[in-house]
Protein backbone atom coordinates (compact mmCIF):
# COMPACT_ATOMS: atom_id res chain seq x y z
CA UNK A 1 0.00 0.00 0.00
CA UNK A 2 1.25 3.38 -0.53
CA UNK A 3 0.00 6.30 1.00
CA UNK A 4 0.22 9.71 -0.80
CA UNK A 5 2.11 11.96 1.81
CA UNK A 6 1.26 15.01 -0.30
CA UNK A 7 -2.20 14.61 1.22
CA UNK A 8 -2.47 15.63 5.24
CA UNK A 9 -5.44 13.57 6.22
CA UNK A 10 -7.56 10.98 4.12
CA UNK A 11 -10.03 8.10 4.26
CA UNK A 12 -10.30 6.38 1.05
CA UNK A 13 -12.04 2.58 0.40
CA UNK A 14 -9.24 0.22 -1.12
CA UNK A 15 -9.71 -3.18 -2.18
CA UNK A 16 -7.28 -5.76 0.04
CA UNK A 17 -4.96 -6.88 -2.47
CA UNK A 18 -4.82 -10.77 -0.98
CA UNK A 19 -8.84 -11.43 -0.91
CA UNK A 20 -9.95 -8.45 -2.49
CA UNK A 21 -12.28 -7.18 0.17
CA UNK A 22 -13.09 -3.58 0.73
CA UNK A 23 -11.07 -1.82 3.77
CA UNK A 24 -11.53 1.20 4.79
CA UNK A 25 -7.97 2.97 5.35
CA UNK A 26 -7.57 6.75 7.65
CA UNK A 27 -4.69 8.37 7.79
CA UNK A 28 -3.29 11.54 9.35
CA UNK A 29 0.16 13.26 8.23
CA UNK A 30 2.13 16.06 10.14
CA UNK A 31 5.84 17.22 9.20
CA UNK A 32 6.07 14.70 6.65
CA UNK A 33 5.81 11.68 9.16
CA UNK A 34 2.48 9.54 9.21
CA UNK A 35 1.29 10.25 12.93
CA UNK A 36 -2.36 7.99 12.79
CA UNK A 37 -3.39 5.06 10.84
CA UNK A 38 -6.38 2.97 10.83
CA UNK A 39 -7.38 0.03 8.50
CA UNK A 40 -11.25 -1.11 9.14
CA UNK A 41 -12.59 -3.91 6.98
CA UNK A 42 -15.88 -3.38 5.31
CA UNK A 43 -18.76 -6.12 5.13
Amino acid sequence: MVLDVSVRRQTYVEDCEVCCNPIEISYTIEDDALVDFAAKVLE
